[in-house]
């Protein structure tokens, strides 16, 4: 369940549907254009309502001077649907994790990631999450509902905001299966783009695999990058670790990426998190590089972030190194990416609200 969108929130050929209310963020030029005239007001209007939103980080139409008084007092009901800072846990490497409260108390997680001269963000797309992969601590907590197009939005501009930095690049990593709530991440990735302002390859979707959701999604062409948490060379072992793979053969996942791949030209990157003593051994290695040979792809391996309900442990560096050694002979495109924020229990899997 999502809060009701302003317009329709995917195909922009599509008119204003009038019927239909804010909140107004994830809503663009022509949208919001298109919303104050239906308010009586000049359609330029629109313009300066965006650049409030977007730049400016209006959160009541109360605040937007140069709009009306009059006016402003007969809208200042309707929301522009930010959220508001729960708690916020900053770690000794910059990494800064976010707790945000929605307008129905719900708490949601998004970490802020500086790095040179990059501004990362990692948003959640739910409420929780359903796949209750058996190593990540976002699943332990159960899941509520999917987010609305503006709560996805509201995450970047609030580390946009409270970092003093534009955001370069957005991974949707957080909490939540993004593709059981396509509709409004599609929206979502329109916005960021067009609104906000960040490059279409500078975001990047990831997945666990739900069966013809991938393919569905390749269907807008979006020149992002999507990522498959993969985290097993085979079909046992990824039961073990995703209990949702019982209904998604790995054979059907990467046929689907395969298909991915040709109607996109883009390539997909796996995410493969190793688990001393459980995936991280030589021939694991060498059954997923048989698995991927000829894929257009990259390999993500990310050492394990230990979390307190379960036993997995993090590989040694000399595990991990023969890990990426094998890939890297069987001609597999292969990278080591370690996780930010450790300390502020905000690193990839870490995610859940805690306070």
């Amino acid at each position: 369940m999502s809060a009701t969108p302003l317009v329709s929130q995917v195909d922009s050929h599509n008119p204003v549907k009038s019927a239909l209310l804010p909140p107004l963020l994830g809503a663009s030029v022509a949208e919001l254009s298109a919303w104050v005239q239906e308010q009586g007001q000049p359609a330029y209007r629109g313009k300066q309502l965006h650049d409030w939103i977007y730049h400016k980080g209006v959160r009541s139409l109360l605040d937007i001077s140069v709009f009306p008084k009059q006016w402003r007092k007969e809208v200042a009901e309707i929301p522009i649907g930010r959220s508001s800072l729960h708690y916020r846990s900053v770690a000794p490497d910059g990494t800064v994790k976010y707790l945000l409260r929605l307008a129905d108390g719900q708490i949601i997680e998004t970490v802020g990631i500086p790095s040179d001269n990059r501004l990362t963000v990692c948003v959640s797309t739910q409420v929780g999450c359903p796949m209750a992969c058996d190593f990540c601590a976002t699943g332990k907590g159960g899941y509520k509902r999917n987010l609305a197009r503006h709560e996805i939005v509201d995450q970047v501009l609030t580390v946009q905001e409270d970092f003093q930095q534009r955001v370069s690049n957005v991974v949707f990593m957080g909490m939540g299966e993004p593709l059981l709530n396509t509709e409004n991440v599609l929206a979502a990735l329109k916005s960021l783009n067009q609104d906000v302002g960040i490059g279409a390859r500078s975001l990047t979707v990831s997945t666990v695999g739900i069966r013809d959701r991938i393919r569905q999604f390749a269907q807008h062409h979006l020149q992002i990058t999507l990522a498959v948490s993969l985290h097993a060379p085979n079909q046992a072992l990824r039961e073990q670790l995703i209990p949702s793979a019982r209904a998604y053969p790995l054979e059907d996942l990467l046929a689907e990426c395969r298909e991915y791949v040709e109607i996109t030209g883009r390539r997909v990157t796996f995410e493969y998190i190793l688990l001393a003593g459980v995936n991280d051994l030589p021939e694991h290695a060498l059954e997923l590089s048989k698995r991927l040979r000829g894929f257009q792809s990259h390999v993500n391996l990310i050492p394990y972030n230990p979390i307190q309900e379960v036993d997995y442990k993090r590989p040694n560096r000399e595990r991990i190194q023969a890990f990426l050694n094998v890939l890297k002979q069987q001609q597999i495109a292969v990278s080591v990416r370690y996780s930010r924020g450790l300390e502020a229990d905000a690193a990839c899997g870490q995610l859940r609200a805690s306070k």
